[in-house]
């Protein structure tokens, strides 16, 4: 579903005659190609693979947009910041911070956690159930937040 919708977004783009936007359709079209690629038996993915894909590329972005602002070259990061804008087009809504925070509770109570030890348990489990939606970063300083209060 989401490969399909790429390859649409990229036709109607070059037809549209959008360049940025056919060049970041075209990166995130060779991403998802990449991963095909690491195995030969997959002919399609699955969205939930295509998200994944698409996740780590906007992070890739998000880092280059980030050392572009130190290296104080507004310009570059501002393209790079639109490139991101396209990739988030195709990602899941990002969990906002209640949420985040209320998944991090329901699987800490779920778990029984009940100490800093059970960190990477808890971790496992709210990751999945975040499905790529909540930042990795932000996930465990709340994770460990909540551990260390207990």
């Amino acid at each position: 579903m989401l490969e399909e919708r790429l390859n649409d977004e990229m036709k109607q783009s070059l037809k549209a005659g959008n360049q940025d936007r056919l060049g970041t359709l075209r990166m995130m079209r060779s991403q998802v190609l990449l991963e095909k690629k690491k195995d030969a038996s997959i002919q399609v993915l699955s969205d939930s693979q295509v998200v994944q894909v698409l996740g780590s590329y906007a992070k890739k972005l998000r880092d280059s947009a980030a050392e572009y602002e130190k290296l104080a070259r507004p310009e570059e990061a501002a393209k790079i910041r639109g490139e991101l804008a396209v990739v988030q087009e195709f990602l899941p809504q990002p969990l906002t911070a209640e949420e985040t925070k209320a998944l991090v509770e329901a699987v800490i109570a779920d778990l029984g956690a009940s100490s800093p030890k059970d960190l990477g348990r808890v971790m496992k489990e709210a990751q999945a159930r975040a499905a790529g939606r909540a930042d990795g970063k932000a996930l465990s300083d709340l994770v460990r937040a909540a551990l260390d209060g207990r």
